[in-house]
């Protein structure tokens, strides 16, 4: 079964509220994405399995860990390319995929437009990435085109979540884990995020 994680250390709580105000300018913006998405990194990463192996220093021979499973990351398009350098920067060996999804307007459904994948998806841990989480459509969609392309180790990224999107990735996904760097209270009419931030994809590349 997938556990919820969501943030408590005070960086990442700083940095959100950062994230919310509304005059944050889209370079501050985009800074604050990446430096979420790599405190998170570190947390999302913590269960990688390990080997042992030989290594020789300067004085002598000796024992030490090393990463047994790769990693791919796979951003949500257009928003989740805010937190790839993020990840990529303590994980520099991981492949990128790429899904791209809008959201129809009308009927708020997930639309496939793009889906690109390491061709040894299926050996590696899979960071599935978006900024927000809200009705959870996208990410159950995303998360569904990457396990027919067999991925089997799955797990997703969001800064923002609403406690609608929560549940509905948890029942579409049980065993996908998923790491949120604030939980909001609700989604409103207009199925956006309540605080929120507002649209993650236009305040990360200026489109507003």
């Amino acid at each position: 079964m997938g556990k919820i994680f969501v943030m408590d250390h005070p960086l990442i709580a700083h940095k959100v509220t950062m994230l919310r105000n509304k005059d944050t300018s889209v370079k501050d913006f985009r800074e604050l994405v990446y430096e979420i998405a790599l405190l998170m990194g570190y947390e999302a990463t913590h269960d990688l399995p390990t080997e042992e192996v030989t290594v020789e220093t300067p004085l002598m021979v000796t024992t030490g860990r090393q990463i047994k499973r790769q990693v791919a990351l796979v951003p949500i398009l257009r928003a989740g390319l805010g937190m790839v350098d993020a990840i990529m920067r303590i994980v520099p060996a991981a492949k990128v995929g790429h899904v791209g999804l809008y959201r129809d307007p009308k009927t708020h459904k997930p639309v496939e437009y793009y889906c690109k994948l390491p061709t040894d998806i299926e050996e590696r841990q899979v960071l599935v990435l978006d900024p927000m989480l809200a009705t959870g459509g996208s990410a159950v969609a995303a998360i569904d085109f990457i396990k027919k392309r067999g991925a089997n180790n799955i797990k997703f990224m969001c800064i923002i979540a609403a406690p609608e999107g929560i549940e509905v990735l948890s029942k579409a996904h049980p065993d996908v884990d998923i790491y949120i760097a604030a939980k909001d209270e609700k989604l409103n009419e207009h199925c956006y995020i309540l605080p929120g931030l507002g649209d993650a994809g236009d305040r990360l590349f200026g489109t507003l």
